[in-house]
């Protein structure tokens, strides 16, 4: 997709500040690496996988190249967390625990997380900081939420039991791993702030009817968490926003007032339509995504564009804006449909 389009960070940062940006700025969790290869005919992943100096910075310029042609501000690379504990296996219930009792807790290489994490993904930042292009940042940072981060160490179930048969290291493992996040978090912005447009992590905290957790759990135990996080992304002088999957309407408020989030990403129809967001949260903070991912993955190139039509009809004149799917661009999401989404919101914005 050619164009003429210049990328202006601003953009999306004040959307997630949930000021106005008429029209609404492109926004995705993530378009993944084949999609990418497939349009622009490179492979990424070889790329990605080399940890190579040169390799790396040509994989950022294709990748910011290839966001310019298609309209975005920003484009989105987080340093995920769980990749140093089980890869994500415990996160996805694949993995036993890691901490069971008392000894492991304490015996475990805490102080070790944040020199780790950057012999990890420093390399990639730096990539990232050597080819940004003028008016181009990212969105992103350091990946993974407290809950998702939990569930690497103590898989979701295993955390019941964990809670009722050793409630005090059940509290004090959400405190530790804030703790371990919250400084990797100022490490990150003291070395790399200058390449943030916008502060992210994901944490889904439910599914499609209710929280994934008792919210009194999440108001004691993660909410804490998120507030040491974003007051310092704050201080950084960045926005804040949490892309979260699932029905999480009986935690949004102290989500939005305790917690402090600028802007909230991810939707699916079949929870509450993305115009029910705004409704609820608008005069507030900002509104992510808007079209459902079993849309734009199952309809017709025709289908997705009278969808997206309809789905940004009323929201014209509102604040706090940034439109894409309402979770991320995935493996599986036919490229044609992509571009047919892509081409219908540039076409009512005008660029």
């Amino acid at each position: 997709m050619n164009s003429s389009f210049t990328p202006d960070y601003q953009r999306i940062a004040a959307a997630a500040q949930n000021r106005e940006t008429s029209p609404f700025p492109l926004y995705e969790h993530s378009i993944n690496r084949k999609i990418i290869s497939e349009l622009t005919g490179k492979d990424l992943d070889s790329l990605y996988d080399s940890r190579d100096r040169q390799s790396l910075r040509d994989l950022f310029s294709i990748i910011a190249d290839f966001h310019i042609a298609y309209g975005y501000d920003a484009y989105s690379f987080e340093g995920c967390f769980t990749e140093l504990i089980q890869g994500g296996e415990g996160l996805l219930g694949r993995a036993p625990s890691i901490i069971t009792d008392q000894r492991s807790f304490e015996t475990y290489p805490w102080d070790t997380l944040e020199d780790r994490y950057f012999d990890r993904f420093a390399i990639y930042f730096e990539a990232i900081k050597e080819t940004l292009p003028q008016g181009m940042k990212i969105i992103g940072g350091v990946g993974n939420g407290v809950f998702e981060t939990i569930q690497d160490f103590v898989p979701f179930t295993e955390l019941a039991y964990l809670q009722v048969d050793h409630l005090e290291l059940f509290n004090a493992l959400w405190v530790k791993l804030g703790d371990t996040l919250l400084n990797i978090w100022k490490r990150f912005l003291s070395e790399y702030g200058d390449i943030l447009a916008v502060g992210r992590f994901g944490d889904d905290l439910g599914f499609k009817s209710a929280p994934l957790l008792n919210p009194t759990v999440i108001s004691e135990h993660i909410i804490p968490q998120y507030k040491k996080i974003i007051d310092t992304i704050h201080r950084s002088r960045k926005p804040f926003l949490l892309h979260s999957c699932g029905c999480i309407f009986p935690v949004m408020e102290e989500i939005i007032e305790i917690a402090g989030i600028d802007a909230k990403h991810s939707n699916e129809d079949v929870i509450a339509p993305f115009s029910t967001w705004v409704e609820e949260y608008g005069d507030r903070i900002g509104n992510f995504g808007g079209f459902d991912m079993d849309v734009v993955c199952r309809s017709s190139v025709s289908e997705i564009r009278d969808y997206i039509i309809q789905t940004l009809e009323p929201l014209q004149g509102k604040r706090g804006i940034a439109v894409g799917t309402g979770n991320q661009v995935s493996d599986y999401v036919p490229a044609e449909n992509f571009e047919a989404m892509i081409s219908t919101v540039r076409e009512i914005r005008g660029y």
